[in-house]
């Protein structure tokens, strides 16, 4: 929570303070800007701060370990919020979202009567229902049906309002998993692969591009598995052709769906960033069979050949799980082997968290806590030098810049490079939007300084 004070200020007749905490992916951040979207017509302007706010939504994650004790948590300081509103004469409404509302909504519909809504990722459509339906009943209004097709067919209604937030948008293209990795949760909160229709994307991208928006994120819990009238490549190089896309990312991808048309992608569209993260998880195939990866770590290095040979500048994220069950020394090796084969620019990586339900949960072998994180130390301090060896490596280097914002300090600016790296560089608020080329003139871990430089890019 916040020890913000609450925001006293009159409200405008009509006006609904709604305040949205999101935690997880990229796909809960577009989840809670659609949601905002969706409550906009009842009424509701964003907020801060939950003090004050007349609908609080907390947009779970279940990835982790303990994530459903960490929102009753969270619940706990909102009802002491609610039961203050309700003895000064108001009221506020708690509602629960995202994957841990749709893995145990029904818990927390028991354990947390101050809760108003329970609602899944494929059905917050329905906000404004559930709403209207927990003022006339007692108990949590709960809805976690899987509900892709209609959810995007009821989004897609208003996507041509959507609003520009930043220079940089989200489009969620494809939702849902059926990998089935042992350790992880996605298949059973987001439920099966589905595919948005490629024109419904390419409205989408027009709209924000119209709106000023000038990078692209396609995302999905395996957004290289699109399939929806087109492949991600071809849904790639059709958003390029719309007028003002400077840039194109996507995320998060399978390496079993690295297909020859989306690496070739990568050499032969301008408006593709030259940066992929692409998770591998281990370096050992035993492990990686074991988590049910269907592939081996001799298939990913040959994808990492393959990009690299489409685009010599490619630059490279992945994730990383350490001390999965039955996971030895000689398996860590193999992973800390295949880091050092690829070089990353940057990278995730977790200690294995136990997830109940999935499959790695009741796996033998179970690593023990203080070698996992003696493990994940080094790793990541391998990790770590990697990434700083590439941000060093672009000083004295020119780069396009997107320029997004103000940075840290007055007169400063901030972009991203085409590598995803922050950039820090002098400059005037009328650059926003730009893409400006800035010589590299320093480098720390996390970001790069810039200077501007003679030529830029409309």
């Amino acid at each position: 929570m916040t020890d913000r004070p609450a925001d006293r200020r009159p409200q405008p007749p009509g006006v609904k303070r709604l305040y949205i905490e999101t935690h997880g992916c990229q796909m809960n951040v577009y989840d809670s800007e659609r949601m905002r979207d969706v409550l906009r017509p009842l009424g509701f302007v964003q907020t801060d701060a939950p003090e004050g706010a007349d609908l609080v939504i907390l947009n779970t994650c279940h990835i982790r370990e303990k994530a459903t004790e960490k929102v009753f948590s969270q619940l706990g300081r909102l009802k002491q919020e609610k039961d203050r509103r309700r003895a000064a004469g108001g009221d506020m409404t708690i509602a629960v979202a995202g994957c841990v509302a749709q893995a145990q909504g029904e818990e927390i519909a028991r354990r947390a009567p101050a809760v108003d809504l329970i609602v899944g990722p494929q059905s917050y459509h329905h906000l404004p229902e559930l709403i209207a339906r927990s003022a006339r009943a007692k108990g949590a209004a709960l809805e976690t049906a899987f509900t892709p097709e209609e959810k995007f067919d009821a989004l897609a209604d208003l996507a041509s309002g959507r609003a520009a937030e930043s220079v940089s948008a989200f489009v969620s293209v494809q939702e849902g998993c059926d990998k089935f990795c042992t350790f992880c949760v996605v298949p059973y909160t987001r439920g099966a692969e589905y595919s948005r229709p490629a024109e419904a994307v390419l409205a989408e991208t027009r709209a924000l591009v119209a709106r000023g928006v000038r990078e692209i994120v396609f995302i999905g819990q395996n957004v290289n598995a699109y399939h929806g009238g087109m492949s991600l490549a071809g849904l790639i190089r059709a958003a390029a052709e719309i007028p003002g896309v400077a840039r194109i990312r996507y995320t998060t991808s399978h390496p079993n769906e690295m297909s020859d048309d989306l690496i070739a992608a990568h050499g032969d569209v301008e408006a593709l960033t030259p940066f992929l993260h692409l998770p591998v998880q281990s370096g050992s195939s035993r492990i990686l069979t074991a988590m049910n990866r269907k592939h081996d770590a001799a298939a990913y290095l040959r994808i990492v050949e393959k990009l690299r040979a489409a685009r010599r500048d490619i630059a490279l994220s992945s994730d990383f799980i350490v001390g999965f069950p039955g996971e030895r020394e000689r398996e860590f090796e193999e992973t800390l082997a295949l880091v050092r084969e690829v070089g990353f620019a940057q990278a995730f990586s977790f200690k294995y968290s136990r997830r109940p339900g999935t499959p790695a949960a009741a796996m033998p072998g179970q690593v023990d806590e203080d070698a996992a994180s003696e493990r994940l130390q080094r790793l990541q301090a391998l990790l770590r030098t990697q990434q700083r060896t590439f941000n060093d490596a672009q000083i004295g280097r020119r780069l396009p810049v997107l320029v997004d914002g103000p940075g840290r300090h007055p007169g400063q600016m901030h972009g991203r490079s085409p590598y995803l790296q922050a950039v820090h560089f002098e400059g005037g608020a009328d650059l926003v939007g730009a893409v400006t080329w800035l010589e590299i003139t320093g480098a720390s871990l996390n970001s790069l300084s810039g200077a501007t430089s003679e030529k830029a890019l409309a």
